[in-house]
């Protein structure tokens, strides 16, 4: 695939949430208070933090999403924009406060997660459908399952009718997604995602390739990207199979990375890099994430994930 010379247009559908992360000796168990020993706020939402990963990486990027009608949204929205983001898609709301996410993260940099959605859940069909000209002027097209699914399904559905590439991070998993009724040019999953949504064995992916050759066709996917943390990352269509290892690092925080790599891998796409060269620019990006604190602060800019590339050929 030859790359374009041109900026290339990455329109991202998604969620924007206020982060508290408290740093924690362990994750706690059902029931148990710890006390963390610190506490920070930072600018978060897989559609937000996806959208500033393409836009690092150089893509032209516009995100669709919904904050409150309040301080933080308006806050959240001159973020956005100075990360160079068009924000014209960020519609507000005074039924609910600006998304939030609950993050600890342990010493060995595992964490978990409560999102209470707030303003996402106020992202409407009817302000998808009055901002269709970014989707029609759009290279490719990003979401993720922090939105109302109806809204979702009214994305793919345009994207689909204007032959835009519709990339799709299906985290956290919907069980109500109609599989195999929106066809899909990419699936970004974790190894715990796909098992889940393809009803096949992670281990057995290279032994079975038929097996899940027919589940991708099932659920009408072009392309299954699975990413597997620090392990290479696998690739599968109805033409290919193969992996991508994953640059060696010794994360520290992993909250962010998988949306370094889905935000890189579409700004990649975008400007036509071949499949296997953006999946190891995501990879680089996601790898580097995972050395700093928080979400957005650690995204990588594209000069950064291009020399962690050169180190890892």
């Amino acid at each position: 695939m030859r790359e374009r010379s041109n900026k290339p247009k990455v329109v991202v559908i998604g969620s924007l949430n206020l982060d508290y992360i408290a740093g924690v000796e362990r994750l706690p168990a059902p029931g148990e208070t710890l006390t963390a020993y610190s506490l920070l706020r930072r600018f978060g939402g897989k559609g937000a933090n996806q959208a500033v990963a393409a836009a690092r990486q150089g893509a032209s990027v516009a995100l669709i999403g919904c904050v409150g009608a309040d301080k933080e949204g308006e806050a959240y929205c001159e973020r956005l924009r100075l990360e160079g983001i068009d924000t014209v898609g960020i519609s507000s709301t005074s039924k609910a406060l600006t998304g939030t996410a609950l993050i600890a993260v342990d010493r060995r940099a595992e964490n978990t997660i409560i999102v209470a959605a707030g303003a996402n859940r106020e992202l409407r069909t009817a302000e998808i459908r009055r901002h269709s000209l970014l989707l029609d002027s759009a290279d490719i097209a990003l979401l993720q399952f922090e939105i109302p699914l109806t809204s979702i399904l009214e994305v793919i559905r345009l994207a689909n009718s204007s032959r835009v590439p519709v990339v799709l991070n299906p985290s956290p998993l919907l069980s109500d997604f109609p599989w195999g009724k929106c066809p899909l040019d990419t699936v970004i999953a974790n190894a715990g995602e796909a098992t889940a949504i393809f009803n096949q064995s992670i281990a057995q992916v290279q032994a079975d390739l038929a097996g899940w050759r027919r589940a991708l066709a099932d659920k009408r996917v072009d392309c299954l990207v699975i990413t597997r943390g620090a392990e290479s990352t696998l690739c599968l269509s109805k033409d290919d199979y193969f992996e991508v290892p994953a640059l060696k690092v010794k994360p520290l925080d992993t909250v962010g990375a998988g949306d370094a790599f889905a935000g890189t891998f579409v700004a990649c796409r975008a400007r036509g890099v071949e499949l296997r060269k953006a999946i190891r620019y995501a990879n680089c990006s996601g790898a580097l994430a995972t050395l700093k604190a928080g979400a957005q602060e650690s995204i990588p800019n594209r000069r950064a994930t291009e020399r962690a590339m050169r180190g890892n050929s």
